[in-house]
C-alpha cells in the first residue's frame, strides 16, 4: 500500500485530507441509508450496501485507493442512473478520484497500518 503513495501528508494538507475523507464518506453512508430505508429494488440494495461500506472505508481512511476508485464507479452509476442534475455525481466522483491519486494523509488508518516506521537500533 505504501508504494502507492508518495508519502502521508501530515498538518494541515493532512486535516484538509480528513475533511474531504468525512465529507465525502458521510455523504455516500447517508445517501445508502437513506435509500435503503426506502425500499428499493433487491439489485439497487447491493449498491447501497456498497456505498455505506464505501463511507465508512473512506471515513477511516482505509485502503483508500481502493475506496476512491469505488467512489467513482458507485457516483457514476448513481449519475447515469438517476438522470437528474449530474452535478453530485461528478463532484463525488472527482473527490473520489482525487483521493485515490493523492492518498489519505496522516489521520488514517493506511497511514497507520502501511505508513513509514521508525525504527532505533541502540548501539
Amino acid at each position: 500500500m505504501r508504494r502507492l503513495f508518495s508519502n502521508f501528508a501530515r498538518g494541515w494538507p493532512g486535516v484538509g485530507l480528513l475533511l474531504i475523507r468525512i465529507v465525502a464518506g458521510v455523504s455516500l453512508a447517508i445517501d445508502g441509508c437513506y435509500k435503503f430505508q426506502a425500499g428499493e429494488p433487491v439489485a439497487s440494495l447491493i449498491l447501497r450496501l456498497l456505498e455505506v461500506a464505501d463511507g465508512g472505508l473512506l471515513i477511516a481512511g482505509l485502503w483508500t485507493p481502493i475506496a476512491g476508485s469505488l467512489v467513482i464507479g458507485l457516483a457514476i452509476w448513481q449519475t447515469v442512473l438517476r438522470h437528474e442534475n449530474p452535478s453530485p455525481g461528478i463532484l463525488l466522483a472527482a473527490i473520489g478520484a482525487a483521493l485515490a491519486l493523492v492518498g489519505p494523509g496522516a489521520l488514517s488508518m493506511d497511514a497507520w497500518l502501511f505508513g513509514w516506521k521508525r525504527i532505533d537500533i541502540e548501539s
